[in-house]
């Protein structure tokens, strides 16, 4: 597509004025930068430049933009049927991406729930849990346990099960509902369980299991908790003693799964089941907004049984049509492509061409697993002034914290994520040392 083919005038004093973006001020706000179109892995903002998306928007466009593929299914969908309400009602959209997902998912989670975003299949599979327990006659099993460093989404419900001391929900204080936390997985991904993380879960449990309905985790990696990556005998371990002490276990593999971390989903690496698990992002392949929670037929057993009878639950685009078309649509291409083979070659690139950033003063670690590759620095960054830097490399890679990370498309080639890398590289080299100011210094 043609820049002239499309509206390429941005309005950006009235957005400064009135549009309000993710986690930014509107006294003091950052910078933006239009985009007007997208194609494959580029991004083409208003002035004409071209920038290569590191981030897959937000971890979710996986095949690249416009893919022809899911364009089309949209297209179809629109032009028959772009909404109608879930209750009392079915569609055949629904039940083919619902199909996908049992297909792809372990043999034990059964049963779907169609949710609209990311953070609403939490809040879902939260409130599953505590209703699953009300129908087992244990009501008194109300809260939930999880790891620091966690992130599972904005709304409240998901907010409670975030890191409480160093995540972004701090200043909401009591009016979160206090969940039981136990330290982050310090095992490292290639490693076995340490003893340190062993005590601290067996003690935890045996604490605390008469009153857990759940623990939630993210499977493998801890996403904008860090992008840690931690061993798969965790997984292993927590499995055995939800088992033992009968509590759920719920995996979000919002930002995991659908390939991400090198197998279709995370948990995979521990070859375990999850009573319930969360899926969005790349469930559309990033096109549209949507969501899943799966969960087995004990689970949906008890919740049945319970009071209420019934899941009490169901936001008004609950199985969106147009979302489902998409959905199928991405999920035909993961199954029928050739998303291992793309995510093993974006890895072994990866390593390659981050390695040299250890020997930066600035830099504490680098590390990768599949499709995603991170720059953690010593300081905090300065978002807005590495912002800028990356897109004038040529490249669309959002910074956060003490993290230069990328999580490409799949579809990218090895010379657009050289270009990536070697902008991490140089932006990386162009930050100062210095404790606390962490401010980046331009080369020109």
């Amino acid at each position: 597509m043609a820049l002239s083919d499309v509206n390429s005038t941005i309005d950006y004093a009235f957005d400064a004025q009135h549009i309000w973006h993710p986690y930014t001020s509107m006294t003091q706000s950052l910078p933006v930068y239009g985009v007007v179109s997208a194609q494959g892995c580029e991004l083409i903002l208003d002035n004409g430049k071209v920038l290569i998306d590191g981030t897959s928007s937000w971890w979710s466009c996986v095949h690249g933009y416009s893919h022809p593929t899911i364009v089309a299914a949209m297209q179809q969908q629109l032009s028959q049927l772009s909404h109608v309400m879930f209750g009392g009602i079915t569609h055949q959209p629904a039940i083919e991406a619902s199909k996908r997902l049992v297909q792809m998912t372990s043999a034990n989670l059964t049963k779907v729930f169609l949710a609209d975003s990311g953070s609403i299949a939490v809040e879902v599979a939260l409130k599953m849990a505590l209703q699953y327990w009300q129908g087992r006659q244990q009501p008194q099993k109300q809260q939930i346990m999880t790891v620091k460093n966690g992130y599972h989404g904005d709304t409240f419900a998901a907010m409670s099960v975030c890191d409480p001391d160093g995540g972004m929900h701090t200043m909401f204080g009591n009016n979160v509902t206090k969940q039981v936390f136990i330290p982050a997985p310090t095992s490292k991904f290639n490693e076995p369980l340490n003893q340190m993380d062993l005590l601290a879960l067996d003690a935890a449990f045996a604490q605390h299991h008469h009153d857990i309905a759940a623990v939630i985790i993210e499977p493998i990696m801890q996403g904008a908790g860090g992008m840690r990556f931690y061993s798969p005998a965790y997984l292993t371990k927590l499995r055995q003693l939800c088992d033992q002490y009968h509590v759920l276990l719920i995996l979000d593999e919002i930002a995991t799964g659908f390939g991400r971390t090198g197998k279709l989903f995370a948990y995979e690496h521990a070859n375990i089941e999850a009573d319930i698990m969360c899926v969005g992002k790349a469930l559309t392949g990033g096109y549209i907004s949507l969501a899943a929670t799966l969960c087995s037929d004990e689970v949906a057993n008890g919740i049945s049984d319970s009071p209420a009878g019934v899941f009490m639950h169901g936001p008004t685009f609950m199985g969106n049509p147009l979302a489902c078309a998409a959905a199928t649509a991405s999920l035909d291409l993961l199954l029928q492509g050739d998303w291992q083979q793309q995510v093993n070659a974006i890895e072994t690139q990866l390593k390659q061409e981050l390695a040299s950033a250890i020997d930066l003063p600035q830099v504490n670690d680098v590390r990768v697993l599949g499709a995603v590759g991170i720059i953690e620095m010593i300081n905090t960054v300065n978002t807005a002034e590495l912002q800028q830097a990356f897109v004038e490399l040529g490249v669309w890679v959002r910074p956060f914290n003490k993290y230069i990370y990328l999580m490409p498309p799949y579809s990218i080639n090895a010379a657009q994520l050289s270009k990536l890398t070697s902008a991490m590289i140089t932006v990386a080299k162009g930050i100062d040392a210095t404790p606390v100011t962490a401010q980046f210094i331009s080369h020109g």
